[in-house]
């Protein structure tokens, strides 16, 4: 056919056309998708932005909650002295003394509670230097054994026979892992309590080199009844707990610490029974910035 044929021509010129068009309508929508984006960027900076603030202002109120509460700590338990002092009939002065124990007491455990959120919602500052994980671990042992031994818990160290040396923080880490005994023992003796010889359970504190001499796992293993299916998904998260006056901050904390050390937590029930957290943390250290904004 002629180039100069009219039907040819116009075949042309539509297919240019098109082209336009279609050239258009693609940067059209790529315009759209940046800017799509753009705004979405913008949301999550100001949520961000408004996490923050009430962040800010959640640990102000807490700080300006807590030392009112200290003060009231110290002057029930000042009360109670007086009151036990003071010239009153027995039955009387039993009665008010019973009464200023109870103020005390949940006094004091508001002051834990606001203690636990400030940790958990202020700056972690991390100082990570060189430790002996199996010293590390020696030394949560000695210090946790008085009370698992209280508790019938039969507590085991299994660590390699050679150095573990990792760039942690030793204080935060140990806090982690005493977090998990803790609640590793309140399982298996929800009573807090047992007779000499009654032995309620076991627990293992184990170390572990991963195969590419890179990575340390350090595990927290229980006999206990373990994790239910339905609370593994939400055992991390702030408040989460079901023991009876717990702060509910003990794991989300663990995990919390964990990260920051640039590692990972996480848990398995046993075939039959019992719970085995384990980390996993870097040799080399954290790989952010030690001190990291909260959450």
């Amino acid at each position: 056919m002629p180039l100069n044929d009219p039907s040819t021509l116009l075949a042309f010129a539509l297919g240019a056309v098109a082209g336009l068009v279609a050239t258009a309508m693609a940067s059209a929508g790529a315009l759209r998708r940046r800017a799509h984006r753009a705004i979405e960027a913008e949301r999550r900076a100001q949520a961000a932005e408004r996490l923050a603030e009430l962040g800010s202002m959640t640990s102000g109120l807490a700080h300006e909650i807590k030392n009112p509460l200290s003060t009231l700590t110290l002057n029930a338990q000042l009360l109670r002295e007086e009151v036990l002092d003071a010239e009153l009939p027995e039955g009387i002065r039993g009665t008010v003394a019973r009464r200023v124990d109870a103020l005390a007491r949940e006094s004091g455990r508001l002051k834990d509670i606001l203690s636990d959120f400030l940790q958990f919602a202020g700056r972690m500052k991390l100082d990570p230097q060189p430790q002996d994980l199996r010293e590390l671990l020696q030394q949560l042992s000695d210090f946790f054994h008085a009370q698992a031994d209280r508790c019938g818990i039969l507590l085991r160290l299994d660590v390699p026979g050679v150095p573990v040396v990792a760039r942690v923080d030793a204080g935060l880490l140990k806090q982690a892992l005493l977090n998990l005994a803790i609640n590793a023992v309140q399982a298996m003796n929800p009573e807090g309590r047992s007779e000499p010889g009654d032995r309620r359970g076991e627990l293992l504190l184990r170390l572990e080199l991963d195969s590419t001499g890179q990575e340390a796992r350090l595990s927290v293993i229980d006999s206990g009844p373990g994790i239910p299916e339905d609370r593994r998904g939400t055992i991390f998260r702030p408040y989460a707990s079901t023991k009876p006056g717990g702060s509910g901050l003990g794991l989300a904390t663990t995990r919390r610490i964990v990260e920051e050390h640039g590692g990972t937590i996480s848990l398995f029930n046993g075939p039959d029974r019992g719970t085995c957290f384990t980390i996993r943390l870097p040799l080399g250290g954290p790989t952010v910035s030690p001190a990291s904004p909260s959450p």
